[in-house]
């Protein structure tokens, strides 16, 4: 018998760790976008006495909390691993969903929305870091497609399964209790699940540590720096590039998970039932653009080199998802806006996979906080636009027909497909 013959098949643990993952990331989305559809509810702003502009205020608190702990978040996972770190992001979170529920005012309800942002925002740096550490090069931007696909699943059920559960079951306050509950458990499962990387697992073998590590460059490992790599992150112009492209995605993108049931409520008539379908209807699609753009990046590069097979996907999602934006200016009713803003969140998905990829490939050790540098950005665009839309209404739009917020969506879509233009993933982040 051969040495060859002799070599054991590698172990498929790198499969369950991007599993315990995705599963993560649909808690994620599930519990961020299901405030979206209580907060159309009468009794939900009479409860709390809130205006449409404290609202707004709410829903934006997410963002900025979100957005400013991006990079602090993702380094005390390089510092101190995902496997202390993710659980505990995600039991926070879900007791900040819990406690949303218990708030009796806008004062209480606002912080604990801070809270809620801060605690979420290190889940992806987190992930897009350990994704690097147990998947091989050529695949990891199908393995982030497959993550994102979580984020985008979770986000997708969360209007109809809430609204669901609102109509004929239970109160607003039973709902965020439960899914916080279902969070808890996911942080258990995460902690049993996973280990720093390949090495330290006892169920990964050896020939599959070497699968994972063959691709790599002999100066990627290595423990991370004692602080963020903050004036290299600001020295870099291709970064700034990819923080621009997240901002403009996220102005576009972020009112298919906030304003979009309102929308459909006070613009097109829609039932609350049917409105809660459109929206999963709407993110569902966008699922699909996830599944495709992970395959998509990695043909790309194989290709094309990671310079332009990271690039040239973001751009073209990004232009033909500005195309579906200003569409809807000529579109009457409300189906044929589902299919507009569906093309929207299919293009968005699409994208993230190369996104992703790029942070991995110029991340280098400290791969989660570059992964928060990009995402802080990104949320920056996104704390704005729940803003920005009720200003943008009171002082143009005259009529009620919304067309100005499409503009402002659109003009973010433009911003991304133009920067992306710019970013090089061959130029690393020391």
């Amino acid at each position: 018998m051969t040495m060859e013959s002799e070599r054991e098949s590698p172990t498929r643990i790198r499969y369950h760790v991007i599993g315990a993952t995705t599963l993560a990331a649909v808690m994620l989305y599930l519990d961020r976008i299901c405030i979206a559809e209580i907060a159309k509810l009468k009794e939900f702003r009479q409860s709390l006495d809130l205006s449409d502009e404290q609202v707004g205020m709410v829903m934006s608190a997410f963002f900025f909390s979100y957005a400013l702990a991006q990079v602090p978040a993702g380094w005390l996972s390089d510092r101190f691993g995902a496997r202390r770190m993710m659980p505990i992001y995600i039991a926070v979170w879900s007791i900040s969903t819990i406690l949303t529920g218990f708030a009796t005012g806008f004062a209480m309800l606002l912080v604990v929305r801070l809270l809620f942002g801060l605690s979420q925002a290190g889940c992806y740096p987190t992930a897009g870091s350990l994704v690097k550490r147990w998947i091989e090069l050529p695949r990891r931007g199908t393995a982030s497609s497959i993550v994102s696909f979580g984020g985008r699943f979770g986000g997708a059920i969360a209007p109809l399964l809430t609204a669901w559960l609102l109509k004929d079951y239970l109160s607003w306050q039973i709902v965020l209790a439960l899914y916080g509950l279902a969070g808890l458990f996911v942080a258990v499962y995460f902690w049993r699940i996973f280990r720093e990387t390949p090495l330290d697992h006892p169920a990964c073998n050896a020939e599959e540590r070497e699968l994972i590590t063959r691709f790599d460059s002999p100066d990627e490992g290595g423990s991370s720096a004692a602080f963020p790599p903050i004036l290299t992150l600001v020295s870099s112009g291709t970064m700034w590039m990819m923080c621009a492209l997240q901002f403009g995605v996220n102005i576009g993108w972020v009112f298919l998970v906030t304003w979009l049931p309102t929308y459909l409520q006070d613009v097109k008539q829609v039932d609350a039932t049917i409105g809660g379908l459109m929206s999963t209807i709407v993110l569902f699609a966008g699922i699909g653009g996830m599944l495709l753009g992970g395959p998509l990046t990695d043909i790309c590069t194989q290709r094309l080199g990671t310079r332009w097979g990271r690039s040239l996907p973001i751009a073209g999602c990004s232009t033909v998802a500005l195309c579906a934006y200003l569409s809807c200016l000529h579109l009457e009713s409300a189906w044929s806006f589902v299919i507009a803003a569906s093309i929207v969140a299919f293009m968005t998905d699409m994208s993230v996979p190369a996104v992703w990829a790029y942070m991995q490939d110029v991340g280098g050790k400290n791969t989660a906080a570059v992964f928060g540098w990009g995402n802080m950005w990104g949320n920056f665009g996104a704390a704005v636009t729940p803003l920005l839309v009720p200003i943008v209404l009171k002082k143009w739009d005259h009529n009620g027909d919304w067309h100005e917020a499409f503009y402002l969506f659109s003009a973010g879509y433009l911003v991304a497909a133009l920067c992306a233009l710019g970013i090089n993933a061959q130029r690393k982040i020391s």
